[in-house]
């Protein structure tokens, strides 16, 4: 159990930039990189601060996610990136994985997991960073679960998960879905393997704008539940995003699923702690409340903010659920159907693992976070944070 997320060492925006230069500044750190270099323009935003504060101290891997049918004029944009990537970060390597099979069968997990399981990462490499910004939950998933127990069998080695999320971005992005859904790898769940009581699922699926048709696919794939939580954003930049989302997906959650209101889970888009501490609350009482009748069984589908998703992803390794998914053939971005720019990202950064949850003293003096200073949220302020922010806002 990795107790220390319940008061994760988290940064924000500004915070994230502070905090970057002053502990990647440092001369004895090394650091590799795992990242995409995909069309998404957010792609280089990290690599573009690590860049930055390290200099030739920073490795990197980046994935290029290859489907079946892209768009001619995002495999453009994405070449573009990763002419740009390479120029920041010379010592890199571009991996190409292939997210389906001949038999369209989606291999993307597979392939990366067995990819990552065979690097050797050099001894003086004392941070891994993964920059899930523009990956796609098949693929940043099994990347991160992975990591991140490289990371723990290296006492001095520490783990950041970093992103730059743009919710306004995000809604300009279509993805067509493909008619496969499935488990992410190693995110199975534990749940109806050799119990002996029946299993009562409860499906928890990210309400995501134009993403109707993924839901229903997943849908579908899991099958009948105990109940369906559906997941909004709230507090949101758009304190109006629930809303509208409820809006979109009214038909489906009253005729389809059932959804009774009080069940629906507001979750902060801008913090993913609050997702990951709403989700182990839910899970504990859920456990406690089905004891001895059911087998209980959690099923997440975060496929909207990867915010968000960072915190279900937190709550699938911690409590070993299951992250059902449906893989998308090919996107389309949509950059010019907005009158203005979008607002600029939200920069998130969590520190998962490393020596500084091994040595509090070594926390509070490196990461001023701990002690609830600026840039940092602990459990009894997250929601109050998130208020102030959509509020100013």
């Amino acid at each position: 159990m990795r107790k220390h997320w319940d008061n994760c060492i988290a940064h924000f925006d500004e915070d994230v930039t502070a905090f970057i230069a002053e502990y990647f500044g440092k001369s004895d750190r090394r650091c590799l990189l795992v990242a995409a270099a995909g069309f998404d323009p957010r792609s280089r935003r990290i690599a573009e601060m690590l860049a930055t504060a390290m200099l030739t101290r920073v490795t990197a891997l980046f994935i290029r996610e290859e489907r079946g049918r892209p768009n001619a004029n995002l495999v453009a944009d994405a070449d573009a990136n990763e002419a740009e990537l390479r120029a920041l970060l010379p010592d890199c390597r571009v991996l190409r994985v292939n997210v389906f099979g001949d038999d369209d069968a989606p291999v993307g997990g597979m392939r990366i997991a067995s990819t990552l399981s065979a690097v050797d990462i050099p001894a003086e490499v004392t941070d891994v960073v993964l920059d899930l910004t523009a990956l796609s939950i098949g693929i940043g998933f099994p990347a991160a679960r992975l990591l991140l127990e490289l990371c723990e069998q290296t006492a001095a080695r520490s783990f950041h998960l970093m992103i730059a999320s743009n919710p306004e971005l995000d809604d300009r992005i279509v993805s067509e879905p493909s008619n496969r859904p499935m488990a992410v790898r190693g995110f199975s769940g534990t749940a109806g393997f050799g119990g002996t009581l029946e299993v009562a699922t409860v499906w928890l699926p990210q309400l995501t704008k134009g993403r109707g048709a993924t839901l229903d696919g997943i849908g579908r794939s899991v099958g009948d539940c105990y109940k369906i939580c559906p997941v909004v954003p709230f507090p949101a930049r758009d304190p109006r995003r629930a809303d509208a989302l409820l809006a979109e997906h009214q038909s489906r959650l009253v005729d389809e699923w059932f959804v009774d209101p009080r069940d629906i889970v507001y979750v902060s888009e801008r913090n993913p702690l609050d997702c990951y501490r709403t989700l182990s609350t839910l899970k504990a009482r859920y456990d406690l409340a089905v004891e001895g009748i059911y087998e209980p069984q959690i099923i997440l589908s975060p496929v909207g903010s990867k915010v968000m998703a960072a915190g279900a992803l937190m709550a699938a390794i911690e409590h070993d659920l299951r992250v059902e998914y449906l893989e998308t053939v090919r996107y389309e971005f949509h950059a010019t159907t907005h009158p203005t720019a979008p607002p600029p990202e939200m920069v998130v950064h969590l520190l998962l693992a490393g020596p500084a949850y091994t040595d509090m003293e070594a926390a509070v003096y490196e990461c001023p976070a701990v002690t609830g200073e600026a840039g940092t949220t602990s459990p009894k302020d997250s929601k109050s944070a998130d208020a102030e922010a959509t509020a100013a806002d």
